[in-house]
Parts: structure tokens; sequence; C-alpha cells
């Protein structure tokens, strides 16, 4: 199919006020350009083709704010390139957060298997080699069952700071414990 300027203008005010007809033809007329598009960020097949088609919906939700000072082709190729980013920067989002999730597990599958040989006598040891600090904020959140706020309201300091002392008390026990194992 071959459209000249004009045809084009004449179907994007088509596709402003709607008209589906229209739509159908600009999509099929620049499918396989927008496809190269895709194709250049997105290797998969399949997902490019996702992004294509999202960006025909983005375009054609937004055609109303198309002026006619620049080309349509190159206003719809930006559109489907960011929509390509957008994907992108989806997918690595994704895989940061689910590469994090794996990472966390491991590590409280490893802590776990480390934490099974110690006995209760160790741990109450390892607890009075905390400081001061971190020992009271340790001891009122874990076995007195406070909250941050309660600690912070009995030892005269700010809910953070028992958030933070408690959090460090937990990492230097852990450090304790682990030479504890190794030694």
């Amino acid at each position: 199919m071959k459209l000249s300027a004009n045809d084009i203008q004449n179907l994007v005010e088509r596709c402003k006020k709607n008209n589906r007809l229209a739509q159908k033809e600009l999509y099929e007329f620049y499918y396989s350009k927008m496809m190269g598009v895709a194709l250049r960020y997105i290797n998969d097949r399949d997902a490019a083709s996702d992004v294509v088609q999202d960006g025909f919906i983005k375009a054609f939700s937004k055609i109303s704010n198309y002026t006619s000072t620049g080309s349509f082709e190159g206003w719809l190729r930006r559109i489907v390139s960011n929509t390509a980013i957008d994907q992108i920067r989806k997918k690595k989002k994704e895989s940061f957060l689910q590469n994090e999730e794996k990472i966390e597990a491991e590590d409280e599958i490893k802590e776990e298997s480390i934490y099974e040989n110690i006995s209760m006598s160790e741990i109450v040891n390892a607890v009075g080699k905390l400081s001061d600090g971190y020992r009271s904020v340790f001891n009122l959140y874990v076995m007195e069952g406070y909250t941050h706020q309660e600690i912070g309201e009995i030892l005269g300091i700010s809910t953070g700071t028992s958030k933070s002392n408690y959090s460090k008390a937990k990492k230097k026990l852990k450090s304790i414990l682990i030479h504890k194992i190794k030694s």
C-alpha cells in the first residue's frame, strides 16, 4: 500500500474523529516500519510486537495532540521507541526485584542452616557481647515484644534510632555467631 503525504494527513484527521477504519489503515501502513523500530530495542519478536501494539494504542489515544509541524511517521516512531524504552525499564526493574528476592531467600536459607547448629546459651552469650544500646533495643524488641515507638519512649530515643540500633544489633549478632561457628 502506498500513501501520499495528503493521504496520511487525511487519515490522521479522520483518526482524530475516532474513525476506526482510518486507524486500521494507518496501523496496516506503518506496522512493519514500527516493528523495525521496536526490534532495534527489543530482540524478541513477540515482545516487539507487543510494544508496537502499545505504541499504536498510545498514538491513537493521543492523536489529538499531533500537530502537522513534523511528519506523522516521526511522531509515531518517537512513541514506539519511548514505549520500547519503557518496556526495557520495566523488565530491568522486574528482573532486579526478582534477583533481590532470590538473593534474600538464599540468604535466609543459609542463615537458618547456620543457626540450627547454635545453642540458646551461645545466642544469649552473643547478645551479651552487644553494646548497651544495641542490647537494650534488641532485648526489648525481640524478647519483650515492644514496638520501636514504645522502645523509643522507654529509652528516650527516636523510633528511627530504635530501628537502626535493632538492625545494627542483628548484623553484629550475625557476625559474632558466624565467627563462633567458623572457629
